[in-house]
């Protein structure tokens, strides 16, 4: 007796006299990352899983970063990154966005638009101010407003509107508290976008209640239909939205952790000062390689596009045709098919298929609770991979409808999938 006592003594005080933040202590782990753990252990796996491009950085691009080092290019930069590569984004926002920004005071370069987002969010939160966001949404964002002692606010997207935002439950979730509402479409799990008159409801709430608009671009090139234009467009925009953009998705340059932003030049200055003094500046040669793509990337860009588009048709027609109801996202590179028709729960379906079939997905509760009932598969694999994993998705299905069968013929209720332990969280 006095053992156990002595025991949670011990853990009590282990507790209080931690040297970890409450704040941070209380965040969970990625569920991608905890999911991929697993995937990583095994052999010969399919995976429709990692929202990275299969593509390999277009060779010029490449290039460029390779000249940079032969040409002696090893040292900092400004704060706000190369003003030639300043210039060339605020060109590309004036060609492909009709933005006009200021390259000397109005954008600034980071290390990904992950980078970008944190100092966005870092510079217009004080304690107990509220961010809204939609979700299924990209793990990051709910995570990244409480470490900066914000109060992240979700507002539901459904299945039944192909996951777009509805603005009237988005001014519904708005308080006095609320400080920013936080955009990305096309929106990483579903691929859902927005329309012109979505996009320009939500603009009209943010100018009523004088919120700051964080919009995430990180798809837009990625967009299979018609474009619809940024936010930052409409009438009394510009001066409360930052744009957040970046080179991985469009231009397969993940591992050079590329991004930027543009904005007011007071939101770029006190996102500056963050910057500053916590990562100082993005690597030159990633720079370098940046401003290859924008002078030159766009063919390259484009083709990749195009294979996107094919292997989603392929994906979403298998989908259906197998049960799994889908809708045909107009954006990035993902699918999220509904998988209630299965009987299992969205973190066992991904489980189960990966222990028994080696086609690894993810399941949509990594991307909040409203993502119950769906998985997220990624498209940015080989159209024979991604034919594989859909031949193996659907002899999976029938293997389930065969158990099912069979318990029904032996009078027994349906078996329900028993998964480990250190799989439940993912």
């Amino acid at each position: 007796m006095n053992g156990s006592r002595s025991r949670h003594n011990n853990k009590k005080e282990n507790t209080e006299n931690s040297f970890v933040a409450p704040h941070i202590a209380v965040l969970p782990k990625s569920g991608i990352r905890d999911f991929f753990e697993l995937v990583n252990s095994m052999d010969d796996v399919i995976s429709l899983g990692i929202g990275e491009p299969d593509f390999v950085t277009p060779w010029n691009i490449r290039e460029s970063a390779i000249y940079s080092l032969e040409s002696g290019k090893t040292h900092y930069t400004s704060n706000l990154g190369l003003l030639s590569l300043r210039k060339a984004i605020c060109g590309y926002m004036t060609s492909d966005y009709d933005l006009d920004y200021d390259p000397q005071h109005e954008c600034i370069v980071t290390v990904g638009v992950s980078e970008a987002l944190d100092l966005a969010i870092r510079a217009i939160t004080s304690p107990g101010d509220e961010v809204i966001y939609h979700e299924p949404c990209y793990v990051s964002y709910s995570p990244e407003i409480r470490m900066a002692h914000g109060v992240p606010v979700a507002v539901n997207t459904y299945e039944k509107n192909d996951f777009a935002l509805d603005p009237a439950d988005l001014e519904k979730a708005v308080t006095p508290r609320t400080k920013a509402i936080l955009l990305n479409f096309p929106c990483n799990p579903t691929g859902a976008t927005l329309s012109y008159e979505q996009t320009e409801k939500i603009a009209k709430i943010a100018v009523r209640h004088n919120l700051v608009v964080l919009a995430d671009h990180i798809y837009t090139e990625l967009t299979y239909g018609e474009k619809t234009p940024s936010i930052a467009t409409f009438p009394g925009m510009k001066e409360r939205t930052i744009f957040l953009h970046g080179f991985s998705k469009a231009f397969a340059m993940t591992g050079f952790r590329l991004g930027y932003a543009c904005g007011p030049a007071e939101l770029i200055d006190a996102m500056m000062k963050i910057h500053q003094y916590s990562m100082l500046c993005a690597p030159i040669m990633a720079q370098e390689a940046a401003l290859e793509a924008l002078r030159s990337g766009r063919k390259d860009m484009l083709a990749m596009k195009a294979e996107y588009r094919d292997r989603r048709n392929v994906i979403v027609k298998r989908l259906n045709e197998m049960g799994l109801k889908c809708f045909l996202p107009e954006g990035a590179f993902y699918v999220f098919p509904n998988i209630t028709s299965s009987g299992l729960s969205s973190s066992d379906f991904a489980v189960k298929l990966l222990m028994e079939k080696k086609v690894a997905v993810v399941p949509g509760t990594a991307f909040g609770a409203c993502g119950e009932g769906f998985i997220r598969c990624s498209y940015a694999t080989s159209m024979e991979g991604i034919k594989e994993a859909m031949d193996k998705m659907e002899e999976f299905l029938r293997d389930l409808k065969k158990i099912k069968i069979n318990h029904e013929k032996d009078g027994k209720p349906a078996c329900r999938v028993q998964v480990s332990h250190t799989c439940r969280g993912v």
